[in-house]
């Protein structure tokens, strides 16, 4: 079976750019968007956390506590968009693949649902959690697991972000910077 580099497989995987898949957003070479997913889908699950809670307890704690959770859900989720979008930018193998188009639109419409949940908790406070406050948080759940699983494709899959030693156990070696374009000296 031919594998999703082999361009008789994949045609794409004959442009060099589908194999350009370092990260351009990242701190000492470590993905930022990869650091900053956790902390909304921590939020999301800390909202739906305590709207159970409430449920169970009628404690208007649990509601102050979900006011936070998704705003901070919201917060962090577009912070996080934000540098998962330059990476779609930068990084050409990372558009020229589906799992990041359906990883983003799964992310945005997450941040719509929590946008939409942290908006209403605002607006109607302790009323806001039954029903409809615990019904956003369950689809952002769903919705959660859904963007989750496309990026992890992109990052399991795709191994996009991540500096590939080669095959024969030694480490990668930096690439020396360009000290040419197009045949011209840069100096």
């Amino acid at each position: 079976m031919p594998s999703s580099k082999d361009p008789a497989h994949n045609p794409s995987a004959a442009d060099p750019a589908w194999h350009d898949l370092d990260s351009r957003i990242a701190v000492a070479g470590h993905p930022v968007h990869a650091m900053l997913v956790a902390f909304p889908i921590a939020g999301v699950f800390a909202t739906a956390f305590a709207d159970v809670a409430y449920w169970w307890t009628s404690d208007p704690f649990w509601v102050r506590a979900a006011l936070w959770a998704s705003g901070g859900a919201f917060a962090m989720g577009c912070v996080a968009a934000l540098s998962g979008l330059g990476e779609m930018v930068f990084v050409p193998g990372v558009r020229r693949r589906a799992a990041a188009w359906s990883h983003a639109v799964a992310a945005m419409v997450l941040i719509g649902i929590v946008g939409a949940s942290w908006a209403w908790r605002l607006q109607e406070g302790q009323a806001a959690v039954l029903p409809w406050g615990l019904v956003l948080s369950w689809i952002g759940l769903a919705v959660v697991g859904i963007a989750g699983w496309h990026g992890g494709k992109l990052v399991f899959e795709h191994q996009v972000g991540t500096a590939m030693a080669p095959e024969d156990g030694t480490a990668a070696e930096p690439e020396p910077p360009a000290s040419s374009m197009n045949g011209k000296s840069l100096s």
